[in-house]
């Protein structure tokens, strides 16, 4: 079994159950995917194969490659174009990344006190955004010609941002600590 879905079945869950008043388990909120997303700038959609690559290094299954809908020209951008990659993770590879992230990528970043609290939508989901690739164990910083941000949305099925909030921080995600 993944490590981090241990956590959860074994000491979030009653934690979670406790904390929230909840009387029935299956009202216990979980992380149902995580979403990871590359979006390429203008000058960088040369390198979106090897961005691609990355990508399917860290999650550990194939990106889609997103296409523009719609030409804009002051964008530099015509429709059907490809302007990024994402991955949908679900299941174990979904406890495995979450895992990966929290318990050694976060901890890499220079200077890291934590990610900001502020970053909930209001439905229990949560983003946040990475500046580069090679913060992931996973991937070799001499192979890194051109570095890449990318987004994770972790999507729960919290019905307020403070049940979300309460059970990411229960699984050991780094939140800021309040000044």
């Amino acid at each position: 079994m993944v490590r981090l879905k241990e956590k959860y079945t074994n000491e979030v869950i009653p934690s979670l159950k406790e904390q929230l008043g909840i009387g029935n388990i299956m009202r216990v909120p979980k992380v149902t995917k995580v979403v990871v997303n590359m979006g390429v700038g203008a000058e960088r959609r040369d390198s979106i194969k090897e961005l691609i690559k990355d990508l399917s290094k860290l999650t550990g299954q194939l990106p889609l490659v997103t296409r523009a809908r719609l030409s804009i020209s002051n964008f530099k951008l015509r429709e059907d174009m490809e302007i990024g990659a994402k991955v949908t993770l679900r299941g174990d590879r979904m406890y495995e990344f979450l895992d990966r992230l929290i318990n050694v990528t976060l901890p890499r970043i220079r200077d890291f006190r934590g990610i900001s609290v502020k970053s909930f939508d209001g439905r229990g989901n949560y983003t946040f955004g990475l500046k580069e690739q090679s913060i992931f164990a996973e991937i070799d910083p001499n192979d890194v010609t051109t570095t890449q941000g990318m987004d994770v949305t972790i999507v729960t099925t919290g019905q307020s941002d403070n049940e979300a909030h309460l059970l990411l921080k229960a699984m050991g995600v780094p939140f800021e600590e309040k000044k």
